[in-house]
């Protein structure tokens, strides 16, 4: 019998037996049963250049995201057991990165995002930033690249938001 065959069911029993304490999961979020409901609050544009159509984006594919991968109530009271909230601080599309016979070839626009996660079962408090780079071709206005890049922005933006809070990167 080959090593692959032999160890099989003792794998799917250890996998059992992490996903049943409820510590583990094998899905996105990793989170304290516990925990029940959630406040969102609405993730502001305070960048020095505000594209209008980002926050609102963001904000409807975060709530999506917490809506489909967790459990969690939402609610509108400050006594949530998670409160989240977020500012767009940075939007910057200043630098080159890539030249070709000397000229830029490449531009990136760099967005950051402050969150402040509030677990008020702990009484614990955390603030960090989430910021992502994406690279566009020179020869676009940043109007152009931010019509290509906006799906791409908000979906990396959401993702490492949420990995940061449920699955503790």
């Amino acid at each position: 019998m080959s090593h692959t065959k032999k160890y099989f069911p003792l794998f799917i029993i250890v996998a059992f037996l992490l996903t049943s304490c409820g510590i583990y999961k094998f899905n996105d979020a990793s989170i304290d049963p516990a925990v029940k409901t959630i406040k969102l609050g609405f993730i502001e544009n305070r960048a020095r250049y505000v594209n209008p159509q980002l926050s609102p984006k963001l904000n409807d594919k975060w709530q999506l995201k917490i809506a489909s991968q967790t459990k969690l109530t939402r609610t509108t009271s400050d006594d949530a057991h998670y409160v989240i909230s977020g500012t767009i601080t940075n939007y910057d599309a200043s630098q080159t990165v890539g030249i070709s016979n000397q000229q830029a070839s490449t531009n990136r626009l760099t967005v950051t995002v402050h969150i402040v996660f509030r677990n008020t079962l702990s009484n614990k408090t955390e603030e960090f930033d989430v910021s992502r780079s994406f690279d566009f071709d020179a020869n676009l206005t940043l109007t152009q690249a931010e019509t290509r890049l906006l799906d791409e922005m908000v979906r990396s933006l959401t993702d490492d938001m949420f990995n940061r809070i449920f699955s503790n990167w």
